[in-house]
């Protein structure tokens, strides 16, 4: 059961994380309200890093901003390592 929790959970942040990188990234390109970089670290902080990097890449968003281009894929190969580890201890 923990780890159908476990699973729902890190597809939901990371689906989430990709998604507002392609919305911020249209909002970039239609001149609107932006979504705050503040809001795009918290979700990669809290276990999305790795959709927030797929969807840096994929949009080719924040790829300019050091803190982005090297930071989000640092912070998606530790949260790879947290999950790696939690999905051992639940298997």
């Amino acid at each position: 059961m923990e780890i159908m929790i476990l699973t729902g959970f890190v597809s939901l942040i990371n689906l989430a994380a990709f998604i507002l990188m392609g919305a911020d990234k249209q909002r970039a390109m239609n001149n609107q309200y932006r979504i705050s970089e503040k809001t795009l670290w918290n979700v990669a902080f809290f276990g999305g890093a790795i959709g927030a990097a797929t969807g840096m890449k994929h949009f080719r968003h924040k790829t300019k901003h050091s803190q982005f281009k090297y930071g989000l894929p640092a912070l998606a190969i530790i949260e790879i390592g947290i999950y790696i580890y939690f999905f051992m201890l639940l298997a």
